[in-house]
């Protein structure tokens, strides 16, 4: 869905979808199936519009989760991607803070540093 996006604004989507792809290679590994065989079935099933399919977690299989009597609630899902997406997005920020306050640091290091150079030594006053 992310190709009639152009440009860098298609790679978020990208990599959520490459993310959620981890689930169901998961499921398969634990299942002992050939992964790569399988994952290709399961995305040629939803490309032909079956949004319902996934892997039987016993078999292996490729079965219509409708028919198999499985259901998944769409808000729990939403929420679970809008609380990893928040997280995402706050490590970015705290990582962006970091980043800033030691460059901060770096800046006003090297502003010290000059001004140390600039100031000329003084001479104590003599007394008399």
């Amino acid at each position: 869905k992310s190709k009639p996006i152009q440009g860098v604004g298609q790679w978020p989507y990208r990599a959520v979808a490459e993310a959620l792809k981890v689930i169901p290679k998961t499921l398969m590994q634990n299942c002992g199936v050939n992964t790569i065989r399988t994952m290709t079935n399961l995305t040629a099933k939803h490309a032909t519009g079956g949004t319902s399919w996934g892997v039987d977690g016993d078999t292996g299989d490729i079965v219509d989760m409708k028919t198999f009597g499985i259901w998944d609630t769409l808000q729990v899902k939403c929420q679970g991607m809008k609380t990893a997406i928040e997280t995402a997005i706050l490590l970015l920020r705290i990582d962006d803070i970091v980043s800033g306050v030691k460059k901060m640091s770096d800046i006003e290091a090297e502003k010290m540093a000059g001004k140390f150079q600039q100031q000329q030594p003084q001479e104590p006053p003599q007394e008399e």
